[in-house]
């Protein structure tokens, strides 16, 4: 609703009934404009003062991208306002250039744009739309890069999360703006990632076919697993399961890195499928 409520109330504290009704739509209507403006996600560029360490420079024909230091953390930047079905959002780890985050009710389709280092290693930088939950979870959602130049290793992902913190234990399914798609997950807070890839699987034969184009995840107790669906396939599991412990409640949702680490890119996620259970996915 934005300051639109208080502002409408200061109008009717001043004047006669006439003027006050051509106020009150005057305020009304400048403050809409004003709250749909500023829920637009903008791409930002680098910021001239920004200094990105060296390790967190993405993978290049002369560079490697290496771990973070040892106990190296920023903290987590939450916004916990209501968007779509979602009860909150932050930027987790706090890249370097704040994210943003819209949703269109009409579409139904959400906008993450977001920088961020990488969702890797032990520790991730990422723009996060979240939901508590307990029990069992079925999520899933279409994904589409607006960017088709893109950096090849950005990550658009349905993801199960321990707590907001940018070292948390989690399970990932994520799909690269290159194509790779795996079913990740850190299995303490604070150890190195582990992975199953479904495709570019260095010699072995690829699970799916096809431009892929929804992805998902699925929580049965302990066991999570990768779902996914392309132009020619429904969405159905792929891989074997892993298995991995969370407390409750734990958070769920959509997430978004550009791995580039003071750069934003944008994501967008259509179609979501959430249910607290798991045996069926849509």
């Amino acid at each position: 609703m934005c300051a639109q409520k208080i502002l409408i109330e200061k109008v009717e504290l001043a004047g006669d009934s006439t003027s006050v009704k051509r106020n009150r739509s005057f305020v009304f209507l400048t403050v809409m404009v004003f709250c749909l403006v500023n829920s637009k996600a903008v791409a930002q560029a680098v910021p001239a003062n920004v200094i990105v360490p060296d390790w967190a420079q993405p993978g290049s024909a002369n560079h490697i991208q290496v771990p973070p230091p040892a106990g190296f953390h920023r903290t987590t930047r939450t916004n916990r306002t209501q968007i779509g079905i979602f009860t909150g959002q932050s930027d987790v780890g706090a890249a370097l250039v704040p994210g943003s985050s819209s949703y269109d009710a009409v579409s139904k389709e959400y906008r993450i744009v977001s920088a961020g280092y990488n969702v890797w290693y032990q520790r991730d930088e990422f723009r996060f739309l979240w939901v508590k939950m307990s029990g069992d979870v079925s999520l899933a959602a279409d994904i589409d890069f607006p960017d088709t130049a893109g950096y090849d290793d950005r990550k658009a992902f349905v993801i199960i999360r321990q707590n907001l913190e940018d070292d948390s234990k989690e399970a990932v399914v994520a799909l690269h703006g290159g194509g790779l798609m795996h079913l990740a997950w850190r299995p303490e807070n604070g150890q190195l990632m582990k992975e199953i890839r479904i495709n570019n699987r260095k010699g072995l034969p690829d699970l799916v076919s096809g431009h892929i184009q929804r992805i998902g995840i699925q929580k049965h107790g302990d066991s999570f697993a990768l779902f996914v669906g392309t132009n020619s396939e429904p969405i159905h599991q792929a891989g074997e399961s892993i298995q991995l412990h969370l407390d409750q409640p734990f958070y769920v949702g959509i997430g978004f890195c550009s791995h580039l680490p003071a750069k934003t890119d944008t994501a967008l996620f259509s179609k979501i499928y959430l249910e607290n259970k798991a045996g069926v996915m849509h």
